[in-house]
């Protein structure tokens, strides 16, 4: 599984507030999630978000509630990737659970700039900025985790496991 897209660029300790602002919280429909993702940090976001986009920031990501909300909203918004230096441990687990790959890479997550081009393969956790001609690497998922991430989820891969029975 590969990914490659430009970089949106934010700090530490982007919280679940600000990814989706909790006014938002009264709908489950990820079009409308993401149109408001990140809109109390950066409010041009929605406006520049292209789909494959890849999110970069720094430690304690996702921190706050443990709204699942929020990793819909990115999802949603066309993001295929967030590298962060650190996650939240919830949003973590709740980025995997709907299929949203992030990757922990302090380095990439610090030298990486807003706009340049990056380009991911999940599989090795190789992270490549095209612009500067940088590598970087990550720790890729686990097989178990890989195979929820290819069928866009926990519940995908449950209803593969039950169809494979």
């Amino acid at each position: 599984m590969k990914a490659y897209g430009k970089a949106i660029k934010y700090g530490d300790n982007v919280d679940t507030d600000v990814i989706i602002p909790a006014r938002y919280l009264n709908t489950s429909d990820p079009a409308e999630l993401a149109a408001h993702c990140m809109e109390d940090l950066d409010k041009t976001f929605v406006k520049r978000v292209q789909k494959g986009d890849i999110m970069v920031a720094g430690r304690n990501f996702g921190s706050g509630s443990s709204r699942e909300h929020a990793p819909i909203a990115i999802k949603a918004s066309g993001i295929s990737c967030i590298i962060a230096e650190t996650f939240a441990r919830i949003f973590y687990r709740n980025a995997i659970n709907i299929g949203l790959p992030i990757l922990e890479c302090t380095e990439a997550a610090k030298e990486i700039s807003d706009g340049d081009e990056v380009e991911i393969d999940f599989n090795r956790g190789t992270i490549y900025n095209v612009t500067t001609g940088k590598s970087y690497q990550s720790e890729p998922f686990p097989d178990f985790i890989q195979k929820i991430m290819n069928v866009d989820g926990l519940v995908g891969y449950i209803k593969n496991q039950i169809r494979e029975g």
